[in-house]
């Protein structure tokens, strides 16, 4: 399941240059995440790295956009060509 940014958000940035797959970007109020980009860092860390550094904990799971362990690792692979998982 992709992660998402709430309303909580205070929009610091932080949580953008932490992402492995460049999902992450500027909102018009809070920052967003492209669920077709995200992979829960599978593939990259072994943790959420947003979820990690957010100081407001605004980033969490999206209920909306489910998906198996496997199928982040297939999209890390299709993001990362060439590449072999780190974790």
């Amino acid at each position: 399941m992709a992660f998402k940014i709430t309303e909580e958000c205070i929009s610091c940035g932080a949580c953008e240059p932490e992402c492995p797959n460049n999902a992450i970007t500027e909102g018009e109020t809070v920052y967003v995440i492209d669920p077709v980009r995200c992979t829960e860092c599978v593939g990259s860390f072994s943790t959420k790295q947003c979820a990690d550094i957010c100081p407001v904990d605004s980033c969490v799971p999206d209920e909306a956009n489910q998906e198996s362990h496997e199928a982040l690792l297939e999209r890390w692979r299709g993001l990362h060509p060439g590449e072999e998982p780190k974790v």
